[in-house]
């Protein structure tokens, strides 16, 4: 088969030549265009990326610190509510009424009070008295002793203290 071509043949075909050319070119220049916006966007996504992960380790050692202070402050929390405790019982304990006290005398004048015998002991020597002196119940009136320590038991049916004063024996009928 033979073709003749013709001028406005090859006139056409140059002019689809030249259309598919500049489609071709406009193809080129919109990949071009679409790949350096793909470009753009990778290094936007990346550099975002980047700022996230460093803001997270950022927070990650926030996090661990703000849980390491927690843990003390827990910690703290506990030892106070432990210190408080025993404040509330060592308060307890001294709202009740102790079971004894002992009261040291001159000459008939209270001059202490004390919630313990070696509380009195130790105290005492503080007024000239020693400790190794023979101390023992009261039995005689308290005006008629230089230094006396006398105890008080509580009695709860009272609700108070009651001395122990206990009197010498006296001889029946006079006899020595």
């Amino acid at each position: 088969m033979i073709r003749i071509v013709t001028k406005k043949r090859l006139a056409l075909m140059e002019a689809d030549r030249q259309a598919a050319f500049e489609r071709a070119r406009q193809a080129t220049d919109a990949k071009k265009e679409a790949s350096g916006r793909h470009i753009k966007e990778l290094f936007a996504v990346t550099d975002r990326a980047e700022r996230a992960e460093k803001t997270a380790d950022e927070v990650g050692k926030l996090l661990a610190r703000a849980l390491d202070e927690l843990s003390a402050a827990q910690e703290d929390l506990l030892l106070k509510d432990i210190e408080l405790r025993r404040l509330r019982e060592d308060l307890t304990k001294a709202l009740v009424p102790a079971r004894q006290v002992f009261v040291l005398v001159h000459y008939g004048t209270p001059v202490m009070v004390y919630r313990s015998v070696q509380d009195a002991y130790a105290d005492t020597a503080t007024h000239g008295v020693s400790d190794d002196r023979g101390w023992g119940p009261a039995r005689r009136f308290w005006a008629d002793a230089e230094w006396l320590l006398s105890t008080f038991t509580y009695d709860a049916a009272a609700r108070g203290f009651r001395g122990s004063l206990t009197p010498l024996a006296e001889p029946v009928g006079g006899a020595a």
